[in-house]
């Protein structure tokens, strides 16, 4: 995982499969750097990822729930087509944008 703070948004890169093994690591790392910048808004850049798991959307709906309290956004960038579908069924691009690049999501929400 990668992040990087552009202004108040976080873009979080994340790469491989997210699931159990990852979702804890996940979790705390966003929930630290949430804690510790001032951070309105989410990009989720999952160009890299290639499985996400019921743990892992789990992590994400939190973070939305928690930004969007502050009238924040979370953003999905890039999903691999398996990826996609997944979020789809969850109902999570139903709450969360989908946009093709960071760029266009930086656009969007600023």
């Amino acid at each position: 995982m990668e992040l990087e703070q552009i202004q108040d948004t976080l873009i979080a890169r994340l790469s491989g499969d997210l699931d159990l093994g990852v979702a804890d690591h996940l979790r705390n790392t966003l929930d630290e750097a949430l804690d510790n910048q001032p951070v309105r808004n989410i990009i989720l850049n999952l160009a890299g990822a290639s499985f996400i798991d019921s743990s892992v959307l789990g992590v994400l709906l939190g973070r939305y729930k928690r930004v969007s309290r502050i009238g924040g956004r979370v953003c999905i960038v890039e999903p691999q087509p398996q990826v996609r579908r997944i979020l789809e069924l969850s109902g999570l691009l139903r709450i969360m944008d989908e946009f093709p690049g960071e760029a266009a999501a930086l656009e969007n929400i600023g």
